[in-house]
């Protein structure tokens, strides 16, 4: 009798962990065009993400019994889509800082970084502090801590603060001789002074920081249970551990730890570190462009489908919206026209983080959704233009005439005027449709990976633009040039015919 009552209850077992539910993600967000060693696509495979903040991300995840998943956001949205329910964690170099901690709910600070002064290396000792940089231009990253100290310097010192988008850009263009100097935080410098020949550090610590993670005001709970997970990873030693694996340990961070655990204010330190990321080799541009082309493959197929679905819609509403300016009363007309111009004449970035972010609180519309309407409604205005022009261009003789065969309004338009209106607005609504492929580039704003943000990733991993540059080039001709040619045959066709 002991075998079968063992083995009913494994089946009991087996059936138990069959109903048990799978446990809950731990949604986190970062940008993985911000490198290593924060976050960065990993060069052997990169459709996974390496750097501490995943290592850490995946800590945490594990001690709350979940299951990490990474989401791509640009790095200045990862306030915005925390608050709109993207993930539930964003990492990735986010600084504390007040108005962050007053909007949303913040975890612990889990690492100190000092902001420093990177120059060309013979001004090293001429520009030993901002006040020396007086009518000199420095560069950093719009939106952190450097870039406010910088505007304060600036109205102090009369330092010419430059904002860049990423953290690659300021120190090529400082090696070049467009900025004069560099602040940026000292983990982000070490990195770039081992990318970027000829710089180096040129004063002691500006100013100290602390990044963070930062989750929806909402999400109160789940940041306190992130803190209990940070505290106890300082306190058995793994977060040393993830920092010594990156190099960007120093006596400060213990220093750091301690005060965190005993519930002090982090004071400031000055303690040298050798930051940077493990495995720095770097492979000949082949092994690269081998590894990484799936990935743009892949995101070269997000743009041309998104693509298509816009001009297809932008096609269709705009031909619905020339036709209620040419056949509606007063007020259609009016009401279109004004949706033409306020269309045409705001940046379609605006309107791409007006859909994506500001009506996140009436409607949650997914990235690729909002990238979507974004594009097609911004080119239907254009598009409708184009239809307006054609419809007006046929010759009125022919309505005319359909009209004394009996025809309806709705019926000439169908059978007599939309058909040879199309033949003529073809040709540059296929012009339109290879301006809207290189468009399409704008939607990574709101998290869509699409060709360009995945060239932006690949040239930050490997410290170069000259390879993913050519290869995201080389893709977008390809799928640009049919359409461009077959333009112009629609054209030479039509020209013909009509002669």
């Amino acid at each position: 009798m002991r075998f079968p009552l063992l083995t009913g209850a494994l089946v009991l077992a087996a059936a138990s962990a069959a109903a048990a539910p799978p446990p809950a993600e731990l949604r986190w967000g970062a940008d993985a065009e911000g490198g290593a060693p924060f976050v960065e696509a990993d060069p052997a495979d990169p459709s996974a993400v390496r750097g501490f903040d995943v290592e850490i991300a995946g800590e945490v995840a594990v001690r709350l019994g979940r299951v990490p998943r990474f989401v791509q956001v640009a790095f200045t949205s990862i306030d915005a889509s925390v608050s709109r329910g993207d993930f539930d964690l964003g990492l990735g170099g986010v600084e504390e800082v007040p108005a962050r901690k007053a909007a949303f709910a913040v975890t612990l600070p889990y690492y100190e970084f000092r902001e420093v002064l990177a120059v060309r290396g013979p001004d090293r000792e001429r520009f030993g502090s901002l006040s020396a940089l007086r009518g000199r231009r420095v560069g950093t990253l719009a939106g952190t801590i450097a870039w406010e100290i910088l505007s304060a310097s600036g109205a102090r010192d009369g330092v010419l603060p430059v904002s860049y988008d990423d953290d690659v850009h300021p120190y090529e263009d400082l090696a070049n001789g467009r900025l004069d100097a560099v602040l940026l935080d000292h983990v982000i410098a070490a990195r770039a002074l081992g990318r970027v020949p000829g710089l180096a550090i040129s004063a002691p610590s500006v100013a100290v920081g602390h990044y963070v993670g930062v989750l929806a005001p909402s999400r109160a709970a789940l940041r306190d249970q992130v803190d209990g997970a940070l505290r106890s990873m300082m306190a058995d030693g793994t977060l040393e551990r993830i920092f010594r694996k990156w190099r960007v340990w120093d006596d400060g961070q213990r220093l750091h730890f301690e005060e965190v655990l005993a519930g002090a204010a982090a004071g400031k330190r000055e303690a040298p570190g050798e930051p940077g990321a493990p495995g720095s080799r770097r492979d000949p541009a082949s092994a690269q462009v081998v590894r990484y082309l799936p990935s743009f493959l892949g995101a070269a197929a997000v743009t041309l489908v998104l693509s298509c679905l816009s001009m297809v819609l932008a096609v269709t509403v705009g031909g619905a919206v020339a036709a209620g300016r040419i056949y509606g009363g007063a007020w259609l007309r009016g009401a279109l026209t004004a949706w033409v111009e306020v269309t045409r004449g705001t940046p379609v970035l605006l309107q791409l983080f007006v859909l994506y972010y500001g009506l996140a609180s009436v409607v949650r519309l997914d990235a690729f959704v909002a990238a979507l309407l974004g594009l097609g409604l911004n080119y239907a205005a254009y598009e409708s233009e184009i239809w307006r022009g054609a419809l007006e261009g046929v010759s009125p003789g022919q309505l005319e005439s359909a009209r004394a065969l009996g025809l309806t309004e709705g019926q000439v338009l169908r059978f007599v005027r939309g058909p040879q209106a199309l033949r003529a607005a073809l040709a540059p609504m296929t012009n339109d449709f290879v301006a809207l492929l290189k468009d399409s580039s704008l939607v990574s704003v709101i998290t869509v990976v699409e060709l360009t943000k995945q060239t932006a990733i690949f040239a930050s991993n490997v410290g170069s633009w000259v390879v993913p540059g050519l290869l995201s080039a080389a893709m977008y001709l390809a799928m640009s040039l049919p359409l461009a040619r077959l333009a112009r045959r629609l054209e030479g066709r039509w020209a013909r015919r009509s002669g």
